[in-house]
């Protein structure tokens, strides 16, 4: 079967659909081994599937890097690909929704004072949308876990060359996207203390382990996770994102059913993660996020919201408002795009 034809197996009516969305994560790449084509145009199928998407923001995914030209600035070309499909929205040919409305990149922190160059060079190619660099650092011993697409050494936030490139971030007000593991959490937290000015913006709950060691142990995991969290949300300068809990890592294994799981399973799995991120967080410190199309994986863009609004529901109106947009447009200064 089709993966589209087994996403359409369950279909739900739109939950809300006058709520304003920022998708505050997602990512665009053509075809690629293991992945299919997701452009504008898949996105726009997505996003204009019944939820009320007025902006997204799109983070670094290794798309477009430059062939030629210094290794380095290879990723730049991310930003450039990523302006242009900004571009396309902002004319208003594509309905109201303003994709990449900020951008999030790449660029190599671990060069020391050589990453300084790099940011430059993302801030001229989107003087209006770059917002800011994701280098992630997701490391486990475990080969059934697998680690980030940078190929991180062990420890990689607490290195110093890392952090005098990291100290360029503060210079150019720049944010920081962390993608890791829940046993590195605590690594975060030190780097958000010792760069208080730095907007750090931990994606995906921190990267809660279900495969490998950590399977079948999802009540420790989660003991584990919770502390980290404690520790980090005692940062006034770090926010998260909630989603990112349907990739096959997280050790849920909707991918391999026969059948997707609809918003009412969904939000039973993600609502532990979830209240207790914004209980310690706050909901302007937090932001609803797709993750597409990499959480496509295990259900389709409709269902993945409903199961945030399902979540969410006894929030209050403010706070929703917060949850689902304002959190992102503050921190991304989407205004300024």
């Amino acid at each position: 079967m089709e993966h589209a034809d087994w996403l359409a197996l369950v279909d739900e009516e739109v939950l809300a659909p006058e709520r304003p969305i920022c998708d505050a994560h997602h990512h665009l790449w053509d075809a690629r081994p293991g992945m299919q084509r997701y452009l504008l145009d898949e996105l726009l199928d997505d996003v204009q599937s019944g939820h009320r998407v007025e902006s997204t923001v799109f983070v670094d995914c290794m798309a477009m890097y430059r062939e030629k030209g210094p290794k380095a600035l290879a990723p730049v070309g991310e930003t450039e690909f990523a302006q242009g499909v900004a571009a396309m929205t902002a004319s208003g040919g594509y309905g109201p929704i303003r994709a990449c409305a900020a951008i999030v990149s790449h660029a190599d922190l671990s060069l020391g004072d050589g990453a300084r160059p790099v940011l430059e060079a993302h801030l001229a190619a989107s003087p209006n949308r770059f917002r800011g660099i994701r280098h992630a650092s997701g490391y486990d011993p475990s080969a059934e876990v697998g680690n980030s697409h940078t190929h991180p050494p062990q420890g990689l936030l607490l290195d110093p060359t890392f952090r005098e490139g990291f100290r360029h971030l503060s210079e150019l007000r720049l944010s920081f996207d962390a993608w890791h593991y829940h046993p590195q959490i605590p690594e975060l937290a030190d780097l958000a203390h010792a760069f208080p000015d730095v907007t750090i913006v931990l994606d995906h709950f921190g990267g809660p382990l279900g495969v490998g060691p950590y399977a079948g142990k999802r009540d420790e995991v989660f003991d584990v996770w919770r502390r980290g969290m404690t520790e980090l949300a005692a940062c006034p300068n770090a926010v998260v994102k909630i989603g990112g809990l349907q990739m096959p890592l997280n050790g849920f294994g909707w991918h391999e059913r026969e059948r997707p799981p609809d918003s009412v399973e969904l939000a039973r799995a993600i609502r532990p993660y979830t209240l207790e991120t914004i209980e310690l967080f706050g909901p302007d410190r937090c932001m609803f996020e797709s993750n597409f199309p990499v959480d496509k994986i295990s259900c389709s863009y409709r269902v993945l919201w409903n199961a945030f609004k399902r979540v969410a529901a006894d929030f209050s109106e403010r706070e929703k408002q917060q949850l689902f947009h304002d959190t992102a447009a503050r921190v991304y200064t989407l205004d300024e795009a």
